[in-house]
């Protein structure tokens, strides 16, 4: 037998081949042509940088500009005295404008400095961590954050996606990225085309009560149909007011006991108070709890009823009987309701709104108030009609035609699944968390408006039993020596005589 042989061969080197810089490759003397060009562009690229820091920070430019003409002008101790001068001047407009200040000064100064110690360091290890990279012929591609913005309690990051990217892969990723960068929470928001903007949130703005503003004297001039679709009801979580759409929808409330709903509906009747007062609009209320909650100023409503019975059917009924009234009288003439129409915007609060449509134990008159309601919520926003519904259980075996209110508030919720039922599918990853709002904010809530993908975060204003009083005595109070009356004539319709029982009958 021949001796095998000992050698073995060994296995092949696996290792990617060096890539050296273009310029190693290239003879001296096509260096020598190209280095002028080179110059050049960095020449531009630099003055890009600088008119963009210029752009974005114009205040700090002006003043580094102006001191360094000083120094090459007048030497160091002009600008040294000059710089002086400018920092008192800084320190004057903190002292007697501080809002414009932090506004135009220490925001980007905070801004700038979060950039680049928070942000900049561990954006790409961020990235490649949660999976946001996309890795072609070896060489690692990463989102690309354009700016930081920081406004104390979040830091705005507006990010440009990579080709093929979609916003949903961070809102995925959404609660490592908070964890991250230092914050609580992060959302994200579609601001244009391979554009958003991450929201870290570091603290809460809503934690304080948000008292009321004042009430009107009365004499200002309203433009009511404008008003009813922009009813500030509080505060959001930016600073801005919080505003709801009367005129041509409908409002649903959904939170647990005590999330705060009762200070919506007292929030939007202290807003419309000059209109309540004038007439323009009329408030009915239905309180399956016998008067607890509406019952503290009935004086506001034009009828008040105080169980889920029979009474409360006949409202609804009757109310959706002057839906169809309105629609025959606006026809050929109007196509929605309008102040010179001569019948007023009517306003119907059901709270618990469960207890009329759910939990009533008569049969028929549980089905009574489903059709008063469909028909109100699907036929009455062009003939001024609003329904403002209260409730604590959004499943759609309490209230199968949800859909029918275009505006829905979260409070504060039970379950994360209720939060999709009343928002939409989706919301949660989009940062609208109502099953974490803390039960020490009453009144703190996600709302969502069907032009908008994502939710906002707010909290109505704080009614007291004092605020209530002095809002009865001035809707109460005789309006015609402060306020401007509209009579409202009576309609001339040939309506159908048999029509309530019709509707009765229907439902």
């Amino acid at each position: 037998m021949p001796e095998r042989s000992r050698w073995i061969d060994p296995a092949p080197l696996e290792v990617a081949r060096p890539r050296l810089p273009w310029w190693t490759h290239s003879p001296r003397w096509a260096l020598v042509l190209v280095a002028p060009l080179i110059a050049v562009g960095l020449a531009v690229w630099l003055t890009v940088v600088v008119a963009r820091k210029a752009a974005r920070y114009p205040l700090a430019f002006a003043v580094v500009l102006v001191l360094v003409v000083a120094w090459h002008g007048w030497g160091w101790p002009v600008a040294l005295i000059l710089g002086a001068i400018l920092a008192l001047v800084l320190v004057g407009w903190w002292w007697r404008f501080r809002p414009s200040f932090v506004r135009l000064v220490l925001v980007e100064i905070r801004s700038e400095w979060r950039r680049l110690i928070v942000y900049t360091p561990v954006w790409l290890r961020t990235m490649r961590f949660c999976h946001l990279e996309r890795t072609v012929n070896g060489k690692v591609h990463v989102p690309t954050f354009i700016r930081v913005r920081a406004d104390g309690w979040r830091d705005r990051v507006t990010v440009k996606l990579l080709h093929g990217q979609t916003p949903g892969e961070f809102e995925t990723r959404a609660e490592a990225l908070a964890h991250s960068f230092d914050a609580r929470t992060c959302r994200v928001r579609v601001v244009g085309p391979r554009r958003i903007v991450l929201d870290l949130i570091h603290g809460d703005p809503l934690t304080q009560p948000v008292p009321p503003p004042s009430l009107p004297d009365g004499t200002d001039d309203t433009t009511p149909t404008k008003d009813l679709e922009r009813v500030p009801v509080g505060t959001t979580e930016t600073g801005r007011p919080w505003l709801l759409r009367l005129f041509g929808s409908h409002l649903l409330a959904v939170g647990a006991t005590g999330a705060g709903k009762a200070s919506v509906v007292w929030s939007l009747l202290w807003s419309l108070a000059p209109m309540l007062r004038s007439g323009l609009i009329r408030v009915y209320g239905i309180d399956p709890k016998g008067g607890m909650e509406l019952g503290k100023a009935p004086e506001l409503f034009h009828r008040l009823v105080f169980d889920n019975g029979l009474a409360a059917v006949k409202l609804l009924e009757e109310l959706a009987t002057e839906v169809k009234q309105r629609a025959a009288s606006f026809r050929g003439s109007k196509r929605r309701w309008s102040v010179d129409c001569g019948v007023p915007f009517l306003l119907l609060v059901v709270d618990e709104l469960a207890d009329v449509v759910a939990y009533q134990t008569d049969r028929k008159l549980k089905e009574r108030a489903n059709s008063a309601l469909q028909t109100i919520t699907s036929q009455g926003r062009a003939p001024g009609v609003c329904v403002i519904g209260e409730i604590q259980d959004p499943r759609k075996e309490i209230l199968s035609f949800r859909h029918l209110f275009p505006t829905r508030i979260a409070l504060r919720l039970d379950e994360p699944g209720q939060v999709d039922m009343v928002l939409g599918d989706g919301v949660r990853e989009r940062g609208a968390v109502a099953h974490e709002i803390s039960e020490t904010t009453p009144g703190v809530a996600w709302v969502k408006y069907t032009d908008r993908r994502e939710p906002v975060r707010a909290r109505a204003f704080h009614i007291t039993d004092g605020d209530l009083d002095r809002l009865v005595d001035y809707v109460t109070a005789d309006a015609t020596d402060s306020a401007t009356v509209h009579e409202l004539p009576a309609r001339t319709v040939d309506a159908d005589p048999d029509a309530d029982d019709v509707v009765g009958e229907a439902a």
